[in-house]
């Protein structure tokens, strides 16, 4: 028996070579075949498969393309790595019945992972997920299926560059951008972003200074996320060539990283309050407003000023996706730099978020730092950080004591209201909170925590790690 392989907040992760190996893809792209053709059967199915620029990514999905030819399943291969929407994008108007793309997203370079998707284009729901696991448990024991070809009349390479560039064309006002003469630094972290977001604002006469647009396995170094040490060199860049924003994207393209003109990092929450007062305040836009539990209030006082609904969801993007498909809302936002629009995809897009803060900076002719002290002039400054502890049996221990027994006050404060949508969340006075949540990617423990001045912060996030010594 090997280990149980798990479909985490994002699909399943892992270590190449430990249980990300190429026995384990194929057992796990069985197990979706098989569940896609009870899910749709006596239909035709097809599965647009897709991978980003990590080390054997390429050759993870032409072994899934061969396990699911097999089967009698169409395969839409990728021609190239791609963004993950730009895969959900062409789930939708293929009309396909799923989307397999092998990425880690921002995980360090010696993690790959596999991402199922719907035919919504959406990622699974945990009900979907927890099929496939039991599905891929009960062949587990006796598996050893090895295809030796491609069923070549299964499998078409198609292009996903495209049509989503088109669509992307539709949702931002690029003539607005160019007018403006504003310049965009662009860092594409070696990922699946190069030749689309640099591409798109050339496209349309936007100068644009670009960094790391070349594919390396190793990504310089890093892991291929958007943190503040990642983005350097962008910076640097933004500075040196006197760009008005930087825009950095992850691995697989869905998650944003922001640099002002002054080569600061915007956290991605105020991001993330941006875009959202801009949607709604600038162009007018109504709709419901979603976020998770770990994102910014800052975003329930935009969302109260404009009297529109606010949901919050557990954390994990196929929350809010959810609500995307239903209609429900217009902005759907996680602090972890995911990004959700009305008319869009049900899937995060890096590269359209920061676009749009391109768009909104030529909107409104100020500079990002200008627009920062505006936010918090509207709607107050809020202060935001966390930490993560490794997970233990006796932390975990605590934590469910904690979220059975919780306390009244914490920090020297009264708690006023508890919350159990993921984890344990605190509520204290003026949109003050404290969240304990068990990442659902690592073995740790997240401590989030949001006040209006860093004093208060600290003492959070302190009170917070004393409840799981």
């Amino acid at each position: 028996m090997g280990t149980m392989i798990r479909f985490g907040t994002s699909g399943w992760r892992a270590v190449m070579g430990e249980e990300f190996t190429f026995h384990n893809v194929r057992l796990v792209v069985q197990a979706i075949a098989d569940h896609l053709r009870a899910k749709f059967a006596g239909r035709p199915v097809s599965v647009i498969v897709n991978y980003d620029t990590r080390f054997l990514s390429e050759r993870y999905a032409a072994e899934a393309a061969k396990v699911l030819s097999h089967g009698k399943i169409h395969v839409l291969l990728a021609d190239r790595d791609a963004p993950s929407q730009a895969q959900a994008h062409q789930i939708r108007k293929r009309g396909a019945q799923g989307g397999i793309n092998f990425t880690a997203s921002f995980n360090p370079p010696e993690y790959n992972g596999l991402k199922y998707s719907t035919e919504t284009g959406a990622p699974a729901m945990t009900s979907e997920t927890a099929l496939l696991e039991a599905g891929i448990a009960a062949l587990q024991p006796s598996y050893g299926f090895v295809p030796r070809y491609v069923g070549r009349e299964f499998v078409e390479k198609i292009d996903l560059r495209n049509d989503y560039l088109a669509h992307l064309q539709t949702k931002v006002d690029f003539d607005l951008i160019r007018k403006s003469g504003l310049r965009v630094g662009v860092d594409l972290l070696y990922g699946t972003s190069r030749e689309y977001l640099d591409e798109i604002l050339e496209d349309n006469g936007i100068p644009v200074e670009e960094i790391h647009g070349y594919v390396d396995p190793y990504f310089g170094g890093i892991a291929p996320s958007c943190t503040e040490e990642n983005m350097a060199e962008l910076k640097r860049l933004v500075v040196e060539t006197k760009c008005g924003l930087g825009i950095a994207t992850d691995a697989d393209g869905d998650r944003f990283g922001i640099v002002d003109q002054t080569g600061r990092v915007v956290i991605q929450n105020i991001a993330l309050s941006l875009l959202l007062h801009y949607l709604v305040a600038v162009k007018g836009l109504r709709g419901g407003v979603a976020r998770s539990v770990a994102t910014t209030h800052l975003i329930d006082r935009i969302a109260r000023a404009h009297g529109l609904p606010l949901i919050k969801t557990a954390v994990g993007f196929k929350h809010l996706a959810d609500l995307w498909l239903r209609d429900e809302i217009l902005f759907g936002g996680e602090e972890s730099a995911s990004f959700a629009l009305l008319g869009h995809l049900p899937e995060k897009d890096g590269i359209l978020a920061g676009l749009l803060l391109a768009e909104m900076l030529a909107a409104t002719g100020r500079s990002l730092t200008e627009a920062i002290e505006d936010l918090f002039k509207t709607y107050g400054e809020r202060v935001g950080g966390q930490k993560s502890i490794p997970l233990t049996p006796a932390r975990e221990r605590h934590l469910r004591r904690l979220i059975k027994l919780p306390p009244t006050r914490l920090a020297g404060r009264p708690v006023t209201k508890i919350e159990t949508i993921d984890g344990i969340k605190f509520d204290f006075d003026g949109d003050d909170w404290l969240l304990l949540r068990l990442s659902g990617t690592e073995p740790i423990i997240r401590c989030y925590a949001e006040a209006g001045s860093r004093k208060d912060l600290r003492a959070l996030i302190k009170a917070g790690m004393e409840k799981l010594p």
